[in-house]
């Protein structure tokens, strides 16, 4: 027996004295609100109207039960709004700013479809996502995070203005007196963008760059995406990034020869938070977002490894 369904029945009935009326204002039939109402006073024990009158006269049983009864419909149906509400509160999502404001678009498009408002704040660093997350300025964010605890995972490369014409490109092949290097008075660097700015990233690149003979100025930090990018296209310096990103700087992107670095990303929400949903129901949309599913979108000639 659905309890609240059947004291709506009741107190609709038992406010206004007639089943035929009191069916009607509670939205249902006479016959259904008889059957609720016989199934609540088996399942209380006691008749809770008199039926030998042509109105519906409570009972001193059903006169008891009726204000409890009032009470349960009334915090069911308060139950039910905070629902409805807690639906529509949007979720304020903390993303990187490696994703495409295309992407980003079809993203919140898709959540509206599942009933999910979205509220983007596009954050720069993994760092300042994680203190957004922790302090609850954000319900959730995507955070960087190593490839064995991942549930997204985006594969990094260098990518570079020129096509290199090789299928890989090896860090080894930037080393001073090497061929095709730029200039013999500026090695070519490696750019890392403030995302890939964690130890899992940078340091099997720092020991990369050490093991075979690189200049410690060789390996270059940047402050933002922008200057990264733009060092890889006015020269003959390499950008980290993922193909996605490559394909929409325009850059030619390779693998990296020695190594085989990862961007991994997980959906972490804040204490007042479940973010069960959003990987469930968007699963699919954050990949795109992040570079870590195929876009059926055709791809420059240049993006694509040869």
């Amino acid at each position: 027996m659905d309890l609240v369904a059947a004291c709506r029945a009741f107190v609709s009935v038992g406010e206004r004295g007639s089943f035929t009326v009191g069916a009607a204002a509670a939205g249902m039939s006479q016959p259904v609100a008889s059957r609720r109402v016989a199934a609540l006073e088996r399942r209380l024990g006691e008749q809770l109207f008199e039926r030998t009158s042509r109105r519906a006269v409570l009972t001193p049983f059903g006169r008891e039960l009726l204000p409890p009864a009032r009470r349960l419909v009334q915090a069911a149906e308060v139950l039910e709004q905070d629902a409805v509400s807690a639906r529509r509160k949007p979720w304020r999502l903390a993303v990187p700013d490696t994703c495409s404001t295309r992407d980003l678009a079809r993203l919140v498009a898709e959540a509206k479809e599942h009933g999910i408002v979205l509220d983007l704040r596009v954050v720069g660093t993994p760092a300042r996502r994680a203190e957004l997350v922790h302090t609850e300025q954000v319900r959730a964010a995507l955070l960087a995070v190593a490839p064995d605890e991942a549930t997204w995972s985006v594969p990094l490369g260098l990518a570079g203005a020129r096509d290199p014409g090789v299928r890989r490109l090896y860090v080894e092949t930037l080393r001073v007196g090497r061929a095709g290097r730029a200039s013999a008075d500026r090695p070519r660097r490696i750019w890392i963008q403030p995302e890939d700015d964690v130890p899992h990233i940078r340091d099997p690149l720092t020991r990369l760059r050490d093991a075979v003979g690189l200049a410690p100025a060789q390996l270059v930090v940047a402050a933002d995406l922008t200057t990264a990018a733009a060092e890889a296209l006015s020269s003959d310096d390499v950008l980290l990034c993922s193909p996605a990103q490559a394909t929409g700087l325009g850059l030619h992107w390779r693998p990296v020869g020695e190594i085989t670095p990862v961007r991994g990303f997980a959906l972490s929400a804040a204490a007042t938070g479940d973010p069960r949903r959003i990987r469930e129901r968007l699963g699919e949309a954050v990949a795109r977002c992040l570079g870590a599913a195929p876009d059926p979108a055709p791809s420059p000639a240049g993006g694509a490894p040869a």
